[in-house]
């Protein structure tokens, strides 16, 4: 039997390919082969390959620890960073009172 592909958005494809791609540009950049990268990431080079294609296959891991050796890592943390979750912050907001009332203190001080 055939092994099928994971079904994926057509977003989710298209960002994971842009990914692959900008990998990709930042290993060229610095002058590593893939074989070097590979080494250094504990990875194949077919599996590099496959995840400088954006193949949905690849291990998150993966990913990860192919940025922390180009000197990315720290960019990872980022991307669901709750100060750019927009979406999120608005629906919080939508559930906070309206108003605040102070509480009335049944005993009155004389």
């Amino acid at each position: 039997m055939k092994k099928s592909k994971p079904v994926m958005p057509i977003p989710v494809r298209k960002a994971l390919r842009k990914f692959g791609q900008d990998i990709r540009d930042a290993r060229l950049r610095r002058r590593i082969s893939t074989k070097i990268l590979a080494e250094r990431a504990s990875t194949s080079r077919v599996t590099l390959n496959k995840l400088e294609n954006g193949d949905p296959g690849v291990a998150m891991g993966t990913y990860a620890t192919v940025l922390f050796v180009l000197g990315m890592a720290h960019r990872l943390s980022d991307l669901a960073d709750i100060k750019s979750d927009t979406i999120g912050l608005e629906l919080e907001e939508e559930r906070l009172p309206k108003r605040i009332r102070k509480s009335v203190s049944t005993k009155r001080k004389e």
